[in-house]
């Protein structure tokens, strides 16, 4: 038996020394995008790809250390350049599903750089995953492309 579907919300707020234009660029630049967002340390990436337009689409496969595959899908459903990243996207694990979210960036200049603020709508299937989790994990985003940011400045 199924357990049920559990519906879960979060916000979370980082704020970058840099301008909105170049926090976007992370988000829009392929080669940027991998490097911060799949290869973090343990993570093995099977493949990756991403075609930043309204309807495209970011594939990512990939496994922590000898574990089983997951996957991250996303499309793209609404794109303002240096402002709104509007997006849905399902999670797979070990080819079961885990979890479908929406999700929404916002890049908020602020006078030291850019406020980035990600909200996510998350539905969570048969015990999966849980919130804490995915915000914590989200959180670990945030601060892997704080750490691009400074290790790649253009």
């Amino acid at each position: 038996m199924t357990s049920p579907v559990i519906h879960k919300s979060f916000t979370l707020e980082r704020t970058y020394p840099t301008s909105p234009a170049r926090v976007f660029k992370a988000m829009s630049d392929p080669r940027k995008k991998r490097r911060w967002f799949a290869e973090g340390e343990g993570f093995i990436v099977d493949s990756y790809s991403l075609d930043f337009k309204v309807g495209g689409f970011e594939r990512t496969r990939f496994r922590y250390g000898d574990g089983p595959e997951m996957t991250h899908d996303c499309v793209y459903l609404d794109i303002i350049e240096d402002m709104r990243l509007i997006f849905a996207y399902s999670m797979t694990y070990d080819g079961a599903p885990m979890s479908s979210s929406l999700g929404s960036m916002e890049f908020v200049p602020v006078p030291s750089g850019t406020s980035l603020r990600l909200t996510e709508h998350t539905a969570f299937v048969d015990g999966k995953d849980g919130s804490e989790g995915r915000k914590e994990g989200s959180r670990e985003l945030l601060e892997c492309l704080a750490r691009e940011l400074e290790a790649h400045p253009e």
